[in-house]
């Protein structure tokens, strides 16, 4: 199981090297679409490499309520069970 953390991190690593956000603007509490520029489409994207991590599909309806930064982590950490190992993967 990952750590909110690392969900995080993996998070943090997604929006800078996919969607060119600057490390200095990504924070628990930064707004994905006013303060981290994720529109629609990019949210989609992001969407497929979470499923990516988890391994499992997500439904879109389960990511509506999403805001900010931190409500992402706190989504994916949900997915996870709590005995079940983290995929790993490259985010190249």
């Amino acid at each position: 199981m990952m750590t909110k953390e690392e969900i995080y991190k993996r998070l943090e690593d997604y929006l800078i090297n996919l969607f060119e956000v600057p490390a200095e603007d990504i924070k628990l509490d930064a707004l994905l679409f006013d303060d981290l520029d994720i529109d629609s489409i990019d949210a989609v994207d992001l969407l497929v490499k979470i499923q990516e991590l988890t391994g499992r599909k997500i439904s879109p309806e389960a990511f509506k309520s999403v805001r900010t930064v931190g409500d992402v982590v706190d989504q994916v950490y949900a997915l996870f069970p709590a005995d079940a190992p983290a995929k790993v993967e490259n985010i190249e």
